[in-house]
């Protein structure tokens, strides 16, 4: 059955002041004793302990001896570490008790106000003041008596009250572990992201360093061929700039027979000229014979010994590739599907 609350909100200081005190886990106002965790936000001890059992289902006493735990605050998700005392060590915070109870004696002297009791919608002076276990639904006495709910089953209001509050409690309090597993799945992925970065740039590395070796037998092979190219270049042009050397000097001996020859024609006595004549033919004849100087073969100045293919070398670089890894066994163990459940 629909009810209306009627709840008068005229943002007045002491409901103002009411939010402030309301505890995060159970909505009430807080309870004595209020705890103050680290992160100056408040609990009451009780929420606290629910919270913290919640998230240490193991925590218990050795002996004499007591192991401390941890728990996120449900404010901030600050991580609140506590010592062997468990929550009876966190400090109470006797400001916010003494402002709960000067609000609860203010409170109690004020009359109360038509409105901030839910009213019945269908008999609008009634209360709600009973619970339809049947529907599931608050209503009131004269409803229950000759309204809808006369064949129902109803309880007292207060009983149902208290115990859906411990069943949202206990939602909120698996809800709260719950987030303390996804965030610690959620840290172990962000190891796994900085880990395969730093991973990636250790390949890197000495994936540069190998092709940095390769290049430089590459090189150190490049320089060897090139100096035996070098070699055998001067070899061949010394040979050829040595016949060359000897051919100017038989061109030149040549030369100047050629122009005594020409000055013994000049000679006009018979007497002059026979005197030199048959000396000069001998030297001509003896030089012309001995004139024929080696010769290179053809094709000498060639290179083509020097040559080298590369082809298997390129097609053994471009079929480079990683060694085959064995396939990664799976990070997580179920505990995804827990979260999920």
């Amino acid at each position: 059955m629909d009810f209306q609350a009627g709840i008068l909100q005229d943002g007045s200081p002491m409901e103002s002041l009411e939010k402030q005190l309301i505890c995060p886990i159970c909505l009430e106002m807080f309870s004595k004793p209020v705890v103050i965790l680290p992160c100056q936000h408040n609990l009451c001890r009780k929420c606290a302990n629910d919270v913290f059992q919640a998230t240490n289902p193991y925590w218990q006493s050795r002996g004499s001896v007591i192991s401390g735990g941890r728990f996120r605050c449900p404010s901030c998700r600050h991580e609140v570490l506590l010592d062997r005392h468990g929550v009876y060590g966190l400090q109470r915070n006797l400001l916010v008790e003494n402002i709960i109870d000067i609000y609860k004696q203010e409170c109690s002297s004020r009359p109360l106000k038509k409105g901030e009791h839910p009213m019945c919608k269908e008999h609008e002076d009634e209360r709600i003041n009973i619970y339809c276990v049947t529907c599931e639904v608050p209503t009131c006495s004269m409803c229950k008596v000759f309204g809808a709910h006369k064949d129902c089953e109803v309880a007292p209001l207060q009983s149902v009250f208290q115990g859906q509050k411990t069943e949202l409690n206990n939602c909120i309090s698996m809800l709260v572990a719950g987030n303390d597993r996804i965030q610690t799945i959620i840290s172990q992925l962000e190891d796994s992201c900085r880990s395969t970065e730093e991973n990636s740039e250790a390949a890197k590395r000495e994936l540069c360093a190998r092709f940095d070796a390769l290049a430089a037998v590459l090189e150190e092979k490049k320089s060897e061929l090139l100096q035996r190219i070098t070699h055998e270049q001067g070899d061949k042009t010394g040979f050829v700039q040595g016949l060359i050397r000897r051919y100017k000097e038989q061109l030149e001996k040549s030369s100047r027979l050629v122009e005594t020859a020409i000055q013994a024609m000049e000679e006009t006595g018979g007497a002059a000229f026979l005197m030199n004549a048959k000396q000069l033919i001998k030297t001509i004849v003896e030089a012309s014979k001995g004139g024929r100087l080696e010769k290179i073969e053809r094709g000498y100045e060639n290179m083509d010994g020097f040559s080298v293919n590369l082809d298997h070398l390129t097609e053994a670089i471009h079929a480079l590739d990683f060694d085959p890894a064995e396939e990664d066994e799976e990070y997580f163990d179920g505990e995804e599907e827990e979260v999920e459940e």
